[in-house]
């Protein structure tokens, strides 16, 4: 299962998620493209309708998902950021694709304690990212009323294998003596929590690792 943990001092992302860890990501990308539930999550946007649209992308990491969109005609994208490890890897892929001045990485921002600081944005992404969050509602309440047109989160499914692996993950994170954690939230609850702010799930895909849950107006 891909790492997904968060910290209760935020600061110390950068332990976890550096530049190792965003290496390795780059790479399989640069190999193999997007994993299936990456491509799930762009294939529901893309069907939403992505020509011309903005993305808000929370914790995008290297930015797989943002350079995917923007190849298919999404017009900028906003990457929201706590760890410094991925700018490089993420630099590189931008140029490389040619798309450097269609990205704004701001790095240091988080939406569900400062929503006022970043720009709504036709489509919104979470991506590995809910799981890493103690306040679930706070962090896709937040998220959702960003939302001009349509929501896309992702989450480890909430079974005994997940419980099992969250569990032993924390364990050996908390042996390190860092501050990281591993959640598993009640799916029903955060797909209500959609709703509430107005957006209809109408998508989901159910992969051994990540269920991938898509919502619009």
């Amino acid at each position: 299962m891909d790492s997904c943990c968060g910290p209760e001092d935020p600061h110390r992302y950068d332990a976890v998620f550096d530049e190792r860890f965003s290496g390795a990501i780059a790479r399989r990308y640069g190999r193999k493209g997007l994993r299936p539930a990456e491509q799930h999550i762009v294939d529901f946007l893309t069907g939403v309708g992505i020509e011309g649209a903005s993305v808000l992308e929370v914790g995008g990491g290297v930015g797989e998902i943002q350079l995917e969109l923007l190849k298919r005609g999404a017009a900028r994208a906003v990457n929201l950021e706590l760890s410094a490890g991925y700018e490089r890897d993420a630099a590189r892929l931008l140029g490389d694709a040619g798309l450097l001045s269609r990205v704004d990485r701001r790095l240091g921002v988080d939406l569900a304690e400062a929503p006022d600081d970043v720009e709504p944005a036709d489509v919104v992404v979470l991506h590995r990212v809910v799981c890493c969050y103690p306040d679930f509602e706070k962090l896709l309440g937040s998220a959702a009323e960003h939302a001009r047109r349509a929501l896309v989160f992702s989450y480890p499914p909430a079974n005994a294998f997940s419980r099992v692996f969250i569990r032993g993950m924390n364990a050996l994170i908390g042996a390190s003596n860092l501050s990281f954690r591993g959640y598993i939230h009640s799916p029903k609850a955060m797909v209500d929590v959609v709703r509430s702010r107005g957006l209809e799930p109408a998508y989901r895909w159910n992969g051994p690792l990540w269920r991938v849950v898509g919502a619009h107006t």
